[in-house]
């Protein structure tokens, strides 16, 4: 017996879908997309935007004299589908320029496949609503949370979520006002360096040590909380502070360098490619802990799709039927079965024209169409069954794609050859497809076990998931090309010497040209693979002694693949938490007001670091302007040490924050 009471009842109809919700939808939609972007490629990590949406949209609402929870979760809905989107196309899209494939973003052929891969996660995912939500009654852990934000701080709540709205937008938006300050602090004005770095000579080895002054990576830390934060930060230690002194001791340094300058030579033309190893084996055990989740996750789509055909059945009998027996309750109406069927289908005509001009062969693109059609049938409902055990943020996005590139890069050498210059480009283009599905598979069940609980009508939810996913994809290849423009991505130039790392495209990247004979240095992966398997058994170790702390070997080798002074950053935000958790162990409201402060922050720096590239993007309309107007100084003048008194400060408000000492 079912005992789920949502806040509005089924016979209860309200407005949904209105027009102030499609609108205020598309503008959330966005500029949580270019944030999610940006913190993807700065971080190697992305946050869920479901709860700062619905508490963006719920000020905005208030504005209203009409408005209730179900347009508010319509909003919250289209908006997180944009940032999962973002996922998605981050980790594999920017790959196609590492390989030399793009030597910008193609706009055309990145929203097409973003448009396809967001669709297919969309599309999916609707048999599943049924038999993971309503009969599984999985757990969806994001999902639960973003229902208590909608229920306890509503305007529908009477004053009381009046008042909890007004604070908890407060506390969004002067975090993101802040973050947005110290970046331009930093990037515009140019007042002090991005990180606090340094290095010294030992003999033949270099020491390092350093730390980025990013809001954004506090917020972060801050998040994902301290035990996740202390592994990241445990693979820089394994990086930075055991294996480069290391190998500068075995090697030495390289010739003409010293400092900080030869750490950083050894950091990306040799540490880095442990970092490789290491992910390379996370990803492939990610698959092996998944395959129970994969055929029961089958069983259920199977058993959905049933459910589905049965419920068409259904409406079309109480269409004919006026005294509307067996009725079918608005909150239990999915999208139609022509909605899964007909999107497919048209999907696959452009990605087999895609893929065609890409290998410049009709078979191996109508092959290679085939291949992301079952992978993303496959990884967008093990995506959704995850999400519902563990979490949308823990989906295991790397490790699909992963797998999903190297089968498509095994399969295409045995029909194309290793020397085809299109190969690596091929596999990516696969790859990026279904990492976007599956990216969106468990953020739609999230957002649908959301409104499962407040009473919202499924079929609803999954056209504003379409919504958010048009909206995210029109607004990406922009976003990109702002960031590579002002940035660089991925690898070091004279003109970038602090790119955004981007570590899952690079690994996306060296994956599929390996495969097609560019070849890795493989005693350092080989190194870093060894390294991932002990990892997973010291894991397996504390599992079996039932330790809450863990050692999960993805986050491990993101650690050591990341720039120290990121992970050092992120460790920092990770003891904020902590503190404050102890500080206010039971109060819920804190702990969601430090949280929505920490997106705030992310917000508003990746917000500003858009907006500080839009000059580059306008120099060649006015070539008077420059690239950087604002910039006081050619040089940061005082290094990084302002910088870290600015972070220091973001620090002690966002820890006065989530403790509530800013109200006392």
């Amino acid at each position: 017996m079912n005992d789920h009471r949502p806040v509005v009842p089924p016979t209860v109809t309200l407005p949904e879908i209105t027009g102030k919700a499609v609108v205020i939808s598309v503008i959330l939609a966005a500029v949580l997309t270019a944030a999610n972007a940006y913190l993807g490629l700065f971080a190697g990590m992305t946050v869920s935007a479901s709860i700062p949406a619905a508490v963006a949209s719920m000020a905005i609402l208030r504005l209203f004299r009409r408005s209730n929870i179900l347009e508010n979760n319509i909003i919250q809905t289209a908006a997180s589908s944009g940032e999962a989107l973002a996922a998605g196309v981050i980790f594999t899209i920017p790959a196609l320029l590492l390989v030399g494939y793009w030597d910008t973003f193609n706009y055309w052929q990145t929203t097409l496949i973003a448009v396809v891969g967001g669709l297919l996660g969309v599309v999916f995912t609707i048999p599943l609503r049924r038999a993971l939500i309503v009969t599984a009654r999985l757990r969806f852990p994001e999902g639960l949370a973003t229902a208590e934000v909608l229920k306890t701080a509503s305007a529908d709540h009477g004053a009381t979520g009046n008042s909890d709205a007004a604070r908890d937008f407060k506390a969004l938006l002067s975090g993101a006002l802040l973050g947005g300050a110290v970046k331009f602090g930093e990037s515009g004005l140019r007042l002090w360096a991005e990180s606090l770095e340094g290095a010294m000579q030992a003999g033949r080895t270099v020491l390092y040590t350093g730390v980025n002054l990013s809001p954004a990576l506090l917020a972060v830390g801050y998040i994902i909380g301290l035990q996740t934060a202390v592994v990241v930060f445990l693979g820089g230690v394994i990086g930075w502070v055991i294996l480069m002194p290391l190998y500068g001791w075995v090697n030495g340094l390289p010739a003409d360098q010293d400092g900080l300058s030869a750490a950083m030579t050894i950091w990306s033309g040799h540490i880095r490619y442990v970092g490789i190893g290491a992910m390379l084996v996370g990803g492939l055990w990610t698959l092996t802990k998944l395959r129970e989740p994969v055929w029961q996750s089958l069983q259920v789509l199977w058993m959905g799709f049933r459910g589905t055909k049965g419920t068409v059945k259904v409406e079309a009998e109480v269409k004919e039927n006026r005294r509307g027996e067996g009725l079918v309750h608005r909150t239990e109406q999915d999208a139609s079965f022509w909605w899964i069927v007909v999107p497919f289908v048209l999907s696959l005509l452009p990605m087999a024209w895609l893929y065609t001009s890409v290998v410049q062969s009709l078979g191996i693109g109508l092959l290679m169409t085939v291949v992301m059609a079952l992978a993303a049938f496959l990884f967008s409902s093990v995506a959704a069954y995850m999400a519902g055990l563990v979490g949308s943020s823990s989906n295991p996005v790397s490790g699909v794609t992963i797998a999903t590139i190297m089968m498509t890069s095994l399969l295409l050498v045995l029909f194309m050859g290793t020397g085809h210059p299109a190969g690596p480009a091929a596999a990516l283009v696969i790859g990026a497809v279904v990492c976007c599905a599956a990216a969106m598979g468990g953020d739609n069940l999230q957002d649908l076990k959301t409104g499962y609980l407040v009473g919202a009508t499924p079929w609803k939810q999954q056209v504003m998931q379409v919504v958010g996913v048009l909206t995210g994809a029109v607004v990406l290849v922009p976003v990109l090309s702002l960031l590579q423009a002002k940035y660089g991505i991925g690898d070091q130039t004279i003109s970038h010497p602090h790119p955004l790392s981007a570590p899952q495209a690079t690994l996306m990247a060296n994956l599929s040209m390996s495969v097609f004979g560019t070849g890795l240095p493989w005693p350092l992966v080989g190194l870093g693979a060894g390294i991932g398997i002990i990892i997973i058994l010291i894991d397996r170790r504390l599992e079996r002694l039932g330790s809450e702390f863990r050692l999960p070997v993805l986050a491990v080798a993101l650690g050591i693949y990341l720039p120290f002074k990121l992970s050092a950053a992120i460790f920092a935000g990770g003891v904020i938490a902590a503190c404050a958790k102890r500080m206010v162990s039971n109060s819920e409201d804190h702990s969601r007001r430090g949280l929505l402060f920490s997106a705030g922050l992310i917000t508003g720096e990746a917000l500003m670091g858009i907006l500080l590239a839009l000059p580059i993007a306008l120099e060649a309309l006015w070539p008077d302007m420059g690239s950087d107007p604002f910039a006081l100084f050619d040089r940061p003048p005082f290094g990084g040490w302002p910088g870290l008194v600015a972070v220091t400060i973001v620090g002690a408000v966002l820890y006065r924050m989530a403790t509530g000492l800013s109200r006392r």
